[in-house]
């Protein structure tokens, strides 16, 4: 993580700032992409929300103190700005986000940047009839491949409770797809 240290220092020191922050940009683009795009559903809203990250963390780069990796910390504010992007629109709307959610894999089908087949979506369906800490740990795990640990220091929750939430995301979405 040597690169990471690097492009920190060079954030946080304003030494070409524009230069490091592009290469943030090109280093994590992706990851946050489909981070963010597991929880919202929506290409559009997810780039919108892309790019409130990086506007968050551009701007609060100097107060990172380093006390997790600068991914962790960037996953952290992605995860936040969903989830309150996902509550700004249930209240908008007027419903619950368990509704939101089954608007949004509805939605899906029609999204014309989901490359997904029947399978992949009855999977996005069990997903959104899960909790949101559920969800989150599930799409982490299973589609990012993070590590517990690296999940723990992004959620701020212990390993064992996100080994406990995994599990039971997974039993959960066994049983939704054995009986649809």
């Amino acid at each position: 993580m040597q690169e990471e240290e690097n492009l920190l220092i060079a954030l946080q020191t304003d030494k070409d700032i524009n230069s490091a922050f592009t290469k943030l940009v090109a280093a994590y683009k992706q990851r946050l992409y489909w981070h963010i795009r597991n929880m919202v559903k929506n290409h559009d809203d997810t780039d919108d929300i892309l790019q409130n990250v990086f506007i968050k963390v551009y701007k609060n780069i100097s107060k990172f103190k380093g006390d997790s990796k600068l991914y962790s910390w960037m996953y952290r504010i992605a995860t936040n700005e969903s989830i309150t992007f996902l509550n700004q629109k249930a209240r908008k709307y007027n419903i619950s986000n368990e509704e939101l959610q089954q608007q949004l894999i509805q939605n899906l089908e029609a999204d014309v940047y989901f490359e997904g087949d029947e399978i992949q979506l009855k999977l996005q369906k069990a997903i959104a009839l899960l909790p949101q800490k559920q969800q989150q740990v599930f799409n982490m795990k299973y589609f990012q491949e993070l590590k517990y640990k690296e999940i723990s220091e992004i959620l701020e929750t212990s390993e064992g409770a996100l080994k406990a939430s995994y599990h039971l995301a997974s039993k959960k979405i066994e049983e939704f797809l054995k009986s649809n």
